[in-house]
């Protein structure tokens, strides 16, 4: 085909930026705006050899999925790409994405998938679900400030201050914001010229606790009149944190690299399920609270932990998914690369009391990789986790990890993905490598968009074969003697692993007190045990620190004892 030819074909599929996809002849037509289903003229508006993109000219029979759509601006805006097709046929649509990537670029067989994949889990209400918006500002035609959303693949601006996904608090800050600009004459910033204030604005929302944040990016430093905009944000119920963030780079990165507060604390409280977040401007946080909780339930679920096993949690943000699995592991550790997010979790496994998850700044790809190698020198055997949970970013896992994750020999891998093509890739390498696919399922954790999240449940491959064995039990020749083998069990019986989780619960139980797990560890160092079950521990060994006091040293020597350590 070529440019500006027309057509009329049928839309059987969505693309990765929710185009609908018809095909005429074999050539292969991409038409924003379209649904799936749909019967549709088109006109060739760029074409290459195999395919082409195309407008959407008229739809001449509309499909059973289309639907009216709730925000009037949804086809210009790029945030809904898919807001005209029934929740419905978007859950069925996603599914489908998933088995596709996995039969695709897996090579999964597709009688596997149809085992091993569980119904997607969609909303209730799949509208108004997001905890957080970054709202850009600019300038109108009459030269008023203006906010809203970037139309799709550009950066201008259509104004509109009421999302369809977004929490209608927000609505009633952007106008606020927006009357104190007009009085003070405060002007929008200019991507072209790099001139003018404010940039964007960053409302987050409790679901929980009905707390609200409301960040300002500024390119420069100060607010004018800064008291004026409080003093009308801070009557709004809920209101909790209003701080400024400087940006002054020519960049699209959203936010600067620090906030300042202008009124309230610096953070706002929410929660998935028990456990409690505080959240910063800067924090890492799931945008979808209602399906968070569901997803970090079934990773809760796929981990399926005892109570004693050691977990390790890569990519693991402010300690969302770790701290979730805290309680039921032994022992979790998490590795994130941003410094802010582990000095968020860490002070997350603080307010909740939790004491069994550390946290280490570095690249999962560098830091897992570096601690096995350090482990089988210092301790002449491979480091060893019963769970390790990944939850990459879109571009998925190094190989030099996918590596080192397999060379520790989990019992389980919990996969947790938002981009299933790389998801299908990275499960390629590790099925290639002794686990195999056990349980997936997509959850709909943005919908209204193309995207889509899956969580999958890896563990070792079952034998191909076994061999069968007759043997005769009782007394006599050719014979073994069932109380022989009873004795010899009792003999040999290992002790059970002895956690420091489970002397921390002993020492609690019986003086009322609770240990840190590096006094345990100052504690085993000085008797001369070995600590290699809890690499924070001696982690923190390094760090100056003071002795556990001596009741403290005491109430653990107790416990060791207890146990029959020592």
């Amino acid at each position: 085909m070529q440019k500006n030819d027309t057509a009329i074909i049928e839309i059987t599929d969505i693309g990765v930026n929710g185009e609908g996809i018809g095909r005429l002849d074999g050539y292969t037509l991409f038409v924003k705006d379209a649904v799936i289903g749909d019967q549709v003229e088109v006109k060739v508006m760029k074409a290459k050899k195999n395919y082409g993109y195309a407008k959407l000219m008229q739809i001449l029979t509309p499909s059973i999925y289309r639907e009216e759509p709730r925000c009037r601006y949804a086809r210009q805006c790029g945030g809904c790409q898919i807001q005209e097709m029934s929740y419905e046929r978007q859950l069925q649509f996603k599914e489908e994405k998933v088995r596709g990537n996995l039969e695709r670029i897996g090579g999964f067989d597709r009688a596997l998938i149809d085992r091993v994949m569980e119904p997607v889990v969609g909303m209730e209400e799949p509208f108004g679900y997001r905890n957080k918006a970054q709202f850009p500002f600019g300038t109108s035609k009459d030269g008023k400030p203006v906010t809203g959303f970037y139309a799709g693949r550009t950066h201008d601006i259509i104004a509109n201050t009421d999302c369809a996904l977004g929490v209608p608090e927000n609505q009633k800050i952007l106008e606020i914001i927006l009357k104190y600009m007009e009085k003070n004459n405060v002007p929008s910033y200019d991507e072209k010229t790099g001139l003018g204030l404010i940039r964007h604005a960053l409302i987050r929302y409790g679901f929980t606790t009905k707390e609200i944040m409301v960040c300002l990016v500024i390119n420069g430093t100060e607010l004018p009149n800064a008291s004026e905009l409080v003093e009308s944000l801070k009557t709004l119920p809920g209101m909790t944190s209003i701080s400024v963030s400087a940006n002054t780079r020519r960049t699209n990165v959203i936010m600067g690299e620090d906030y300042r507060v202008l009124w309230g604390q610096g953070f706002i409280t929410d929660y998935i399920g028990e456990i409690k977040y505080q959240i910063s401007p800067l924090s890492f946080y799931q945008v979808n609270p209602v399906q968070t909780e569901k997803l970090y339930s079934l990773a809760l679920e796929y981990a399926d932990l005892k109570g004693d096993e050691t977990v390790w949690d890569l990519y693991c943000g402010i300690g969302t998914i770790s701290l979730f699995l805290a309680q039921k592991a032994g022992q979790v550790y998490g590795v994130e690369i941003v410094p802010q997010a582990i000095r968020d979790a860490k002070r997350n496994a603080q307010i909740n009391g939790i004491e069994n998850a550390s946290f280490y700044v570095g690249k999962a790809e560098e830091v897992l990789p570096d601690y096995y190698e350090r482990y089988e020198k210092e301790h002449g055997e491979k480091a060893h986790a019963d769970v390790i949970v990944v939850d990459p970013p879109r571009k998925g896992c190094d190989e030099k990890l996918l590596e080192t994750i397999t060379a520790m020999e989990p019992e389980k891998i919990v996969y947790v993905s938002c981009d299933p093509a790389t998801l299908a890739r990275d499960l390629k390498m590790l099925c290639g490598k002794g686990y195999e696919l056990r349980r997936v399922r997509a959850v709909d954790q943005f919908p209204m968009t193309v995207h889509v999240e899956t969580v999958v449940l890896l563990s070792h491959k079952s034998p191909d074969s076994v061999i069968n064995v007759k043997v005769e039990f009782g007394e006599g020749d050719d014979k073994i003697s069932l109380d022989a083998i009873a004795e010899r069990a009792k003999k040999y019986q290992p002790k059970p692993k002895i956690t420091y989780k489970m002397i921390q619960e002993y020492v609690e139980k019986k003086y009322g007190f609770k240990v840190h797990t590096a006094y345990i560890a100052e504690v085993k160092k000085a008797l001369g045990l070995t600590m290699y079950d809890a690499p924070n521990a001696t982690e923190e060994l390094k760090q100056p620190r003071k002795h556990p006091p001596k009741e403290k040293a005491e109430a653990i020597m107790e416990a060791l004892k207890h146990f029959e350590v020592i």
